[in-house]
């Protein structure tokens, strides 16, 4: 209790010998499921945001006032890691709870577990949107009370086109298949500019750098680098999906010249960090 009582407050401990239940509102909820490590299995957790549940509720029930009834709850939800205001707000658009990812893309067990419970929805499909995410996403989905799966999506322009095959009054597992479906018909890329210097002298740091998948293809000049991209990645496809990052030096109009006659191109304003532009083809 002591040691709860120091990283929170409305610190409740109940229970017997084998089986303890623990309630804490923390800022730290990973300290506090810390503290029982090497003291047995840590297990059912139930994380919530609470100044989000207040802002929700308040929202809610301004809905309810001017509308007098809500909608039916949804069979399954979605929550996505995302990071960039535009980006936040295409998930959104479709339906998804973010989970901001943050600079890095690299939210905590914790953050992904508050918003699978934020969801107001039976079942809850996670869509992690980076290999580093996916082991989280997953833990995640395993300690939740509610029924949570995760479709490994491995990019945050994977997982919004994607997300077009999720349907609300589908079950979790229906949605995982149709999800999965559509990763299956989809290829990736993008351009950012590189961090460092290349070990091997290949490209130099403030160069552009282009990845299909997540092999990197080319590196150099940002046109000439963007084009090369688009065609591998692009390559026996018919629209191209390319959503501009924070600081992205060529706009739509300059883009839409890299692209060959055939290809369609769907541009949209993402403000991700570390990422010039981010491409789905299909």
């Amino acid at each position: 209790m002591r040691l709860l009582e120091q990283i929170g407050d409305s610190v409740l401990v109940v229970g017997d010998d084998k089986t303890l239940r623990v309630h804490v509102h923390t800022d730290e909820p990973d300290a506090a499921a810390a503290l029982f490590d090497g003291s047995g299995e840590v297990s059912r957790f139930d994380v919530a945001d609470m100044q989000e549940q207040i802002a929700d509720r308040t929202a809610r029930l301004a809905g309810e006032a001017s509308t007098n009834g809500s909608g039916p709850r949804a069979a399954c939800g979605v929550v996505a890691v995302a990071s960039g205001e535009g980006l936040t707000r295409l998930y959104q658009e479709l339906g998804a709870h973010v989970v901001s990812g943050g600079p890095t893309l690299n939210p905590s067990t914790y953050e992904l577990l508050a918003g699978i419970h934020t969801v107001e929805a039976d079942e809850v499909l996670v869509l992690p949107n980076s290999p580093n995410v996916i082991l989280a996403a997953e833990r995640a989905a395993e300690l939740s009370e509610r029924s949570a799966c995760v479709v490994p999506t491995r990019a945050q322009q994977a997982g919004l086109a994607a997300l077009l095959a999720f349907d609300s009054g589908r079950s979790m597992q229906e949605n995982a298949e149709a999800v999965a479906e559509a990763l299956g018909s989809l290829r990736t890329g993008g351009v950012a500019r590189a961090a460092k210097d290349d070990a091997g002298g290949r490209f130099s740091e403030g160069d552009a750098v282009g990845y299909a998948g997540e092999d990197l293809v080319a590196w150099g000049d940002l046109s000439e680098v963007l084009a090369e991209t688009i065609g591998l990645t692009a390559d026996g496809c018919e629209v191209l999906t390319c959503i501009a990052g924070e600081g992205a030096p060529l706009g739509e109009e300059a883009l839409a010249g890299l692209l060959p006659d055939e290809l369609e191109l769907d541009f949209q304003q993402g403000d991700q960090p570390a990422w010039w532009y981010l491409l789905a083809a299909e």
